[in-house]
């Protein structure tokens, strides 16, 4: 994608004009005076759209938010809390689904039905109604667009996240400034078709709801959906992405070079987001982009490249600074798009370890080299076409395990 035109800038979720957050600690992660409570308001109708998990296991919120869209193209915000999931709760989870979106929509002023919901967390467990409630009024109190409003809100978001994730870019449609920025939070349980990540979107660009929604669905595909932590998708994931038209340019309606350019600006914003989740993985210390070239089709590119991204024994190797060649071309082998070994080209970091059919001679020195970075690029050629794949993933590390047993529902 071109992005020639486009330039990173501060603000993250709030970069873009007309929108306002805030965040607060109402005791529901288990730490105590742990920020879990945020809003992010537009000041303005906004023209929203979503996408969700594929895990058939819904959370609450994720079948409330979908519902409400079914209905109405714009809203007023997004309420999160972190801490509780309210997946698998029953009917009762859907009640207070539907209470946290009103509380938050009477907290802020705004219309019944104008607000959409996310939440994360240990799921199983009844939603804390009394302390979403609290927490709801006093967010909405400290709403605000500063830089230490921002921070609070994407610290709220965080679960086994070690660190806050933001993006925003600027850039021009017909000689006005607009933005794009977003928030997102993840670590674990990540796969792709959407994982255990919440991903927030805004924008000032006016935008018809379809052209946005397309824009959306395309971008995702190249960039939340082509992360893999451990290859398990959540109950809970959700993107949302508002556009509330405050850069005041000429509606966006139809596809064109000023459709493009926001398609690319967002593509930024989102790639930014999902390589972060990948770098944070849980118990992360490599940052591994599996890009897989050559292939008949991107549906076989897709597959490859998953297949070896999601391996265990490839993620061991590589944390181990092992650069297991054989463990890379079996992945391959085995993820369902057509291979012949004879024409496959493997590189880690531009070192040329197999080829032929046959592993390459290299020093052992060269070999130690092109392990030692902390970006690790795994290129395999497939020799077929012209068609490829990018997945971004992480490698597995005991503090991961450490990690996974000690969290309980």
């Amino acid at each position: 994608m071109n992005v020639n035109a486009i330039r990173k800038v501060d603000g993250g979720v709030i970069a873009a004009r007309g929108y306002r957050c805030g965040a607060v600690g109402a005791g529901i992660k288990t730490k105590a005076g742990a920020l879990d409570v945020s809003i992010i308001f537009s000041d303005r109708p906004a023209a929203a759209a979503a996408l969700f998990t594929t895990n058939r296991v819904c959370a609450a919120p994720v079948l409330y938010s979908r519902n409400l869209l079914r209905k109405r193209r714009t809203v007023r915000g997004i309420a999160v809390n972190a801490g509780n999931a309210n997946a698998c709760t029953g009917s009762q989870g859907m009640k207070d689904a539907r209470r946290m979106a009103g509380l938050a929509e009477r907290a802020v002023g705004a219309p019944a039905g104008s607000f959409l919901i996310a939440s994360t967390g240990i799921i199983g467990r009844p939603m804390p109604m009394a302390k979403i409630e609290a927490g709801l009024r006093a967010a909405a109190a400290v709403l605000g667009d500063s830089a230490g409003h921002a921070e609070s809100v994407r610290r709220a978001i965080m679960t086994t996240d070690t660190v806050p994730k933001s993006a925003a870019v600027e850039f021009r449609l017909g000689g006005r400034r607009v933005r794009i920025g977003g928030i997102c939070k993840g670590a674990g349980m990540i796969a792709p078709n959407m994982a255990t990540m919440l991903a927030f979107l805004t924008t000032d660009c006016a935008i018809a709801p379809a052209l946005l929604r397309r824009s959306l669905r395309e971008v995702v595909e190249h960039t939340f959906n082509s992360v893999t932590v451990d290859g398990d998708t959540s109950t809970n994931d959700t993107v949302f992405l508002l556009a509330n038209g405050a850069a005041e340019n000429a509606p966006l309606a139809t596809p064109g070079r000023e459709a493009d350019l926001f398609r690319n600006a967002l593509f930024t914003v989102a790639a930014d987001l999902a390589q972060a989740i990948a770098r944070d993985g849980e118990g992360a210390t490599r940052f591994i982009e599996v890009c897989v070239t050559g292939a008949r089709s991107e549906s076989d590119a897709r597959k490859a490249a998953r297949a070896i991204a999601n391996s265990p024994l490839v993620k061991c190797a590589v944390h181990g600074g092992d650069p297991n060649w054989g463990r890379i071309i079996c992945a391959a082998g085995y993820s369902g798009a057509p291979v012949i070994p004879e024409r496959m080209k493997l590189r880690i970091n531009g070192v040329l370890l197999f080829k032929g059919g046959m592993p390459t001679r290299v020093p052992p020195a060269q070999l130690k080299a092109c392990m030692s970075p902390r970006d690790i690029l795994i290129h395999l050629e497939l020799g077929q076409g012209s068609a490829e794949r990018t997945v971004w993933t992480c490698d597995f590390s005991k503090e991961y395990v450490t990690i996974n047993a000690d969290y309980h529902t």
